[in-house]
């Protein structure tokens, strides 16, 4: 597994992980919260999950797998998204044995390894989150090649090991009179939370692509 890396805060449903730059998510510094307005809706966390992809360099050995959402909330005012957040479980990662195609390699150990200190050191940092900083409508600025018909721009501050940063991505919010979802899939820069496995600029590291396909789904019902 040495040579293969994960990275959420997931947060999500995934295609290839080579991806557009298009489908990067904008990084930037930590933002401040976006006021919850309106009415508060618990997310479903049976109904809500986080899927990621990741691969070696050029696209080769993909892996992938989900994780669980523990809690979160999303708002709504007026049929309109206002703001949320969610806490996602890091020591319920899991890879999805089908990715794992080699006969000398386990998904088992690789879920291992990804919660080891070489990556999440979930028994230090047994989750990550997300919360909504800022939410307008998708205008086709930031056009996604990964997601069909996105019709909101969401940023939100992303918390992984000891690092949060802000990212903005397109998203598709459906409002009915029973409740919300929403759907999302963006590529983060595991690098830019500083998760490297050894050092930042060593062989092992270099083999493992930077990129990390997120995949979310989210719902939340009206009682």
């Amino acid at each position: 597994m040495k040579k293969l890396f994960f990275a959420l805060p997931a947060l999500l449903l995934l295609a290839s992980c080579g991806g557009s730059s298009n489908d990067s998510a904008k990084t930037t510094t930590e933002q401040t919260a976006a006021t919850q307005t309106g009415e508060t809706l618990a997310l479903d966390t049976v109904g809500t999950s986080v899927d990621w992809k990741a691969t070696h360099k050029g696209g080769l050995a993909p892996r992938w797998g989900k994780i669980s959402v523990t809690s979160g909330s999303v708002s709504v005012n007026n049929d309109s998204l206002t703001g949320g957040e969610f806490t996602i479980n890091l020591a319920s990662l899991k890879v999805d044995p089908a990715s794992v195609t080699e006969k000398d390699k386990k998904a088992s150990d690789l879920e291992g390894h990804l919660k080891s200190p070489d990556f999440f050191d979930v028994a230090k940092f047994p989750t990550a989150k997300f919360v909504i900083t800022k939410v307008e409508p998708f205008t086709g600025a930031q056009p996604s090649s990964l997601l069909k018909d996105p019709n909101y721009l969401i940023s939100g501050n992303l918390t992984l090991r000891d690092s949060t940063l802000n990212i903005t991505f397109p998203s598709k919010v459906e409002v009915s009179a029973t409740g919300v979802t929403a759907t999302a899939k963006f590529i983060i820069d595991r690098s830019a939370w500083g998760i490297n496995y050894k050092a930042e600029g060593s062989p092992e590291n270099w083999i493992i692509s930077k990129d990390v396909e997120i995949g979310l789904t989210l719902k939340a019902d009206k009682k």
